[in-house]
């Protein structure tokens, strides 16, 4: 990831004043015990399958990714041209850490693992992603899902 110290003056300038979402409600839930936790990821480094289209400049939308998609099967189509890839490119995990969570669930330490998956480009102003969280988390609760491992990239 490149440094504002090392950026264009108007291109650092920029992301200095880019504004911050606000919200009025601050919601929260109390997890589950790890032995009781049947995990699903949400990452935002715009992976997607290969035959899925990329995702757009501004887009707010998400990709599913199933639990059993091979990992040669995944891209990424983030756009920002500051994003350094090596450790997508090295390792998978580094942005989407689904085998870890499979050893996790292996070994007993969390109930499981979900069925599906879900990727976002973050570049995206929250605000725009919201009615797809939202819709989300009716997913993933039809799939049993009582804990998000949210990977902001």
């Amino acid at each position: 990831m490149v440094r504002l110290a090392d950026m264009a003056p108007e291109a650092a300038d920029h992301l200095r004043h880019l504004d911050c979402a606000g919200y009025t409600t601050t919601p929260w839930t109390t997890a589950p015990p790890l032995s009781e936790a049947r995990i699903a990821i949400v990452s935002t480094a715009a992976l997607q399958r290969r035959d899925d289209p990329p995702f757009a400049v501004g887009e707010a939308g998400y990709r599913v990714i199933a639990a059993d998609d091979a990992p040669g099967d995944l891209v990424m189509s983030h756009i920002s041209t500051n994003f350094d890839r090596t450790g997508f490119e090295q390792d998978l995990n580094v942005v989407f850490p689904l085998d870890r969570l499979k050893e996790l669930a292996a070994a007993g330490e969390i109930a499981g693992v979900a069925n599906h998956h879900y990727a976002f480009m973050g570049s995206t102003p929250p605000q725009a992603m919201a009615p797809a969280a939202r819709e989300l988390a009716g997913l993933m609760r039809a799939d049993g899902v009582n804990t998000v491992f949210l990977v902001p990239v």
